[in-house]
């Protein structure tokens, strides 16, 4: 492993490649590299602190990229050396893209390889990396969203590798399904749609023209495939942030522009919606989003079913136009080209019922580990109610529920947030 160290004004910077099994299980399928930065204070004790490994939210999204000691990193290198983890399939870890995976043949072998891309792969890869970062020495974890849900297996799967576990709007639903999941945060969009027209009640008239056109003409995205009205749909996945309706609302402010024929999508607001849409950037949160809640069961698309239980989201002329959430359609391995490569192999996944359990109710019920979560009690994509029945599961776990923030707490007001949740971690709150 060699290492390369970069300097940027108030931060250290160090970079780590591992050769990790693709399956810890069975080591003979296989290597992939995982990547990892450390991020440290550039003073003379920054390298001899504690580790703290930060699991960023998706799946299927790397690190953080720093760009200076700001928000929750320059409270954490106060104490702490932390480890940025490019979860196995991003960033600079061994990617997952249709062109990479192409080359394992049928669908079924692709979805053999995609199924060791959960939690449960995750945190065997941090076990691994804190053997050899940490010498053995437990070390705090911070989990952002799905991070949380890594931090959680964490919790059941190696408690002892952990000094102590920080959670922000990342607390899973220990036993509920996927239909469960999805049935509760489709209800979160429908409350999320009604504030957004609320507050800008103009936009329906701008939707309702951009569906005409749409129907009426195809319309490319500058990445290629046309821009659909289930796709324009898909923008109301920035509602759950705290800045996400300004960006909507300012994206489609400048939809139109007068062309040779009349009005017609800008350009500026194509390229806005590709910026706003990870799917084909992101392919690991289109194949794996809904098998996160799979234990011991198939979800068989179920935000597709249970979309159909909201018929206020029906696109029609006689009803308004309400935004989706962060949700995985099938429809999308067919409209989003740099998907279909993978549709076969998701389909495989969607139908697995095969999925090992992620958390052990028994053992975090004997948890020992100091461990804190934020929970945003109006959270878009993790819903508040199934938070708080693992909160009341896991011993000792202390939560903050607060609506000061959206889901994106830890980067809007990161340094406040670690600060808090060490605090009541370690008891000094």
């Amino acid at each position: 492993m060699q290492l390369v160290t970069h300097c940027i004004p108030g931060l250290e910077l160090v970079s780590h490649r591992f050769e990790l099994p693709l399956d810890h299980a069975d080591p003979s399928k296989g290597a992939i590299a995982v990547f990892a930065r450390e991020v440290r204070d550039p003073g003379p004790d920054g390298r001899d602190r504690p580790w703290l490994i930060f699991l960023q939210g998706g799946p299927g999204f790397a690190s953080p990229r720093p760009m200076g000691a700001s928000g929750w990193i320059k409270r954490a290198i106060r104490e702490f050396r932390v480890l940025l983890l490019d979860q196995r399939g991003t960033g600079l870890s061994t990617p997952i893209h249709a062109s990479t995976v192409q080359s394992l043949g049928s669908a079924e072998n692709i979805a053999a390889y995609l199924r060791h891309f959960r939690a449960d792969a995750i945190v065997r890869d941090a076990e691994a990396i804190r053997r050899e970062l940490a010498g053995g020495e437990p070390w705090t974890a911070l989990g952002q969203s799905f991070g949380g849900f890594c931090v959680t297996h964490y919790l059941s799967a190696a408690p002892e590798g952990l000094a102590a576990a920080l959670l922000t709007g990342g607390l899973p639903p220990l036993t509920a399904s996927a239909d469960d999941v999805y049935r509760a945060t489709f209800r979160r969009v429908l409350s999320r749609n009604r504030r957004y027209f609320e507050r800008y009640p103009e936009d329906q008239e701008i939707l309702q023209r951009l569906v005409t056109q749409l129907r009426d003409h195809r319309v490319d995205l500058p990445s290629g495939g046309p821009l659909t009205p289930r796709k324009l749909q898909q923008l109301g996945f920035a509602f759950g942030m705290s800045d996400g309706f300004e960006t909507v609302h300012y994206l489609l402010e400048e939809a139109f522009v007068d062309g040779p024929n009349g009005a017609e999508p800008s350009f500026a607001f194509l390229r806005g919606v590709d910026n706003q849409l990870p799917f084909e950037t992101n392919p690991l949160f289109a194949v794996l989003h809904e098998p996160c809640y799979a234990q011991g069961s198939a979800t068989l698309w179920a935000a597709e079913r249970m979309r159909q239980e909201m018929p206020e989201l029906e696109i029609a002329h006689d009803r308004p136009f309400l935004f989706t959430g962060e949700m995985i359609f099938p429809w999308m391995l067919d409209e989003y080209p740099r998907l279909q490569p993978l549709k076969a192999a998701a389909h495989i996944l969607a139908e697995d019922a095969h999925w090992p359990r992620l958390y052990d109710p028994a053992r975090l019920a004997q948890n020992r580990v100091p461990a804190a979560a934020a929970i945003y009690h109006d959270d878009m994509y993790v819903e508040r109610r199934f938070s708080e029945e693992a909160a009341d599961s896991i011993r000792g776990l202390r939560t903050w529920i607060t609506n000061e923030y959206d889901h994106n707490g830890l980067r809007a007001d990161g340094e406040k947030i670690l600060d808090r949740l060490l605090a009541m971690a370690h008891g000094r709150e």
